[in-house]
């Protein structure tokens, strides 16, 4: 069979997932036709993915979380008002979707929660059917159970959710555990897709921390943490534009520009991972049984953490408290259920994408 990823651009989960199921249908004879991503000012395509995806990528504009002057937070109202104010450029993001579409006639569409990709198939509806992949379906499911404040913005993620899957055949949404049910309405339970270097990667623990922060402006904490702890060795990833390939803001505190290689390198020798609260690289650390400190920076990732938590991943803190995470790595438990349920990706992935012929239903029927 033949697909075509569209990707969302935002943060490093995205890209690291589509690799994985590309690496899994090319191993079982399908083939990934065309690859689509969503960029936008804010971000720059990783090198790791460009270099590794092996096809030519196409990119167009897409609504992205705005952050803050600061570089932090990313409040989700202001975003979606700046996104607004670019729907003549989105206009042509969604043409430019249709138009790869009928130009590389792929069975199946695989969607990496790109709104556009949403948008277009709500627009448009073209012919190969969509299936969506990414974790926040999972909070559309009765299984979770949001535990914050912000009930609202809740809503409005999950609003925004429903319009990356407009018209979608199905969705597979990714998840920390295995659920007593893993069918709810057109949406399945799956496990996380993690690459086959991060299956295969020899475990050690060293005496440093390891990091990654979607927002730049959280370096000034960790350069005050790490003058205030000079004897703890930190390495930490960032996608700052226009910076060195790794720049030293102490003598202990390490910024590495996002290299695939080194990250996981770094992630499987570490003691500990502190990151902003993406699920990816979350998933990661847990399958190599680091503990983890997470730090969100938008109602997204706080689902992130709050589902995190009740996994036993780590701890969460409102900004980078190494201090916090220090305190917890003697009371971390290692598991193997984790490990167990994403070593059963492969085939759960294969057998949702290749089989098309059940009768559709309400994607949202019985939630």
């Amino acid at each position: 069979m033949k697909y075509l990823f569209v990707v969302q651009g935002e943060g490093r989960g995205h890209f690291t997932q589509a690799l994985s199921l590309k690496s899994m249908l090319e191993k079982n004879g399908h083939e990934v036709v065309a690859v689509l991503v969503g960029c936008s000012a804010k971000r720059t395509l990783p090198d790791f993915f460009t270099r590794k995806i092996e096809n030519e990528v196409i990119q167009f504009q897409s609504p992205n979380f705005l952050p803050t002057p600061k570089g932090k937070q990313s409040p989700l109202i202001i975003s979606i008002l700046y996104n607004v104010l670019l729907l003549p450029v989105y206009i042509s993001s969604l043409l430019t979707i249709r138009r790869a579409i009928k130009t590389y006639e792929p069975d199946v569409v695989v969607n990496f929660y790109e709104l556009m990709c949403g948008a277009t198939y709500g627009i448009f509806n073209p012919k190969p059917p969509m299936i969506n992949v990414a974790h926040q379906y999972y909070f559309l499911t009765p299984d979770f159970r949001y535990t914050g404040e912000n009930k609202k913005q809740f809503r409005l993620l999950n609003f925004y959710s429903r319009l990356t899957a407009l018209n979608a055949y199905k969705i597979l949404a990714l998840s920390f555990r295995r659920e007593n049910s893993l069918y709810y309405g057109n949406i399945t339970i799956v496990p996380p897709l993690l690459r086959e270097e991060v299956l295969r990667k020899e475990i050690t623990s060293g005496d440093y921390i390891h990091g990654y922060m979607l927002n730049s402006g959280y370096a000034k904490e960790l350069a005050a943490w790490s003058t205030e702890n000079p004897d703890q060795p930190l390495h930490f990833f960032w996608d700052k534009k226009n910076v060195q390939k790794t720049e030293s803001l102490t003598p202990a505190l390490t910024m590495h520009q996002l290299s695939d290689i080194l990250f996981l390198e770094k992630m499987a020798g570490c003691k500990a991972y502190a990151t902003t609260g993406g699920f990816e690289s979350v998933c990661e650390a847990m399958y190599m049984q680091k503990p983890v400190l997470m730090v969100p920076t938008h109602i997204e990732q706080e689902c992130n953490v709050i589902d995190a938590i009740s996994s036993g991943a780590g701890v969460a803190a409102n900004e980078f408290d190494l201090d916090l995470l220090l305190g917890f790595v003697p009371q971390y438990t290692r598991s193997q259920e984790f490990r167990s349920w994403t070593q059963n990706a492969e085939s759960f992935f294969l057998f949702e994408l290749t089989r098309l012929e059940y009768e559709e239903s309400n994607i949202f029927a019985t939630l």
